[in-house]
């Protein structure tokens, strides 16, 4: 027998990459300086998160 999930809620905390501290020069760090713009990762988080949001509202509209 099937189970339909009427409703889901997501719990979601997102944080900002801590700064720099005032002795580290810029680009110095281990990570690679960001790119102008958003990186593809973030991209493909965002497509995905979008693909998600709509396909719910499409479930909504059909009942």
């Amino acid at each position: 027998m099937p189970i339909e999930i009427r409703e889901l809620h997501i719990r979601v905390a997102v944080s900002a990459a801590p700064a720099p501290a005032p002795g580290n020069p810029p680009g110095g760090g281990t990570r690679p300086a960001p790119a102008a713009g958003q990186t593809p990762d973030k991209d493909a988080l965002v497509a995905e998160c979008v693909e998600q949001v709509l396909e719910i509202l499409r479930n909504r509209e059909e009942r």
